[in-house]
């Protein structure tokens, strides 16, 4: 019998909770895994982004830059290897080079939304606007993104199952992508779930962003008895 060699270590502790749905929410919309069978990629140009990602792993990673493009553009990225880490994505759904084929990925139900939340935090955005069609017509949106048409999908019917809001999928334009957008009043409900506490992990400039939409509509939900 040959001998056995050290087990590798995990630089991540691999237990659900809140803060590390969050963290999976957030690579799969912004991370990667490399070939190498080891190594964990996750870049983002807000540097809030990589730092709510190393909370929320309860990690500690220099944080480098990748070069691309022809003009040279610099991105902040964190790098890490982590064997054991690396093979519970694999588990979950998670590849490399997934943009285009990533499908389900495998969440407790009771952190769903805490998931949801990084992935809206990566690829989610929200937009609103005054309709010059109604007077007083106030319009807002909340949006996911994906190069994956299965995984919009997938998500698509995981908010169904709970919410029973059906949302839009559309592809984009200008690229690739495939948006499930989700109007007014399935937007609220969206935001209740996402932001369950006062003191969740989040990227501040999305949540204010929420924050002054829920200000503005206030009045209007006030005068109409909606509490």
């Amino acid at each position: 019998m040959g001998k056995r060699g050290p087990q590798p270590k995990g630089k991540v502790k691999i237990e659900w909770s809140p803060n590390f749905a969050y963290a999976i929410g957030l690579l799969v919309s912004d991370g990667n895994l490399s070939p190498d069978g080891r190594h964990i990629v996750f870049t983002s140009k807000d540097i809030e982004q990589l730092e709510n990602f190393m909370v929320a792993l309860d990690i500690k990673i220099f944080i480098g830059s990748s070069v691309s493009g022809y003009k040279q553009n610099k991105t902040p990225r964190i790098q890490f290897g982590d064997v054991l880490f690396y093979n519970f994505l694999l588990s979950i759904g998670l590849m490399p080079n997934k943009s285009e084929i990533i499908g389900k990925i495998v969440i407790p139900p009771e952190y769903f939304f805490d998931f949801l939340r990084g992935s809206f935090d990566g690829d989610g955005s929200t937009n609103s606007y005054i309709d010059p069609r109604w007077k007083s017509s106030f319009m807002f949106y909340t949006a996911f993104a994906s190069a994956s048409k299965r995984h919009i999908g997938w998500l698509q019917a995981e908010i169904y199952s709970r919410l029973k809001i059906k949302g839009h999928i559309s592809k984009a334009v200008k690229n690739s992508a495939f948006q499930l957008r989700y109007a007014k009043a399935d937007s609220r409900l969206l935001w209740k779930k996402m932001y369950h506490a006062e003191q969740v992990l989040c990227l501040t400039r999305k949540h204010l962003k929420i924050k002054e939409i829920l200000r503005i509509i206030a009045p209007q939900r006030k005068s109409a008895g909606d509490s």
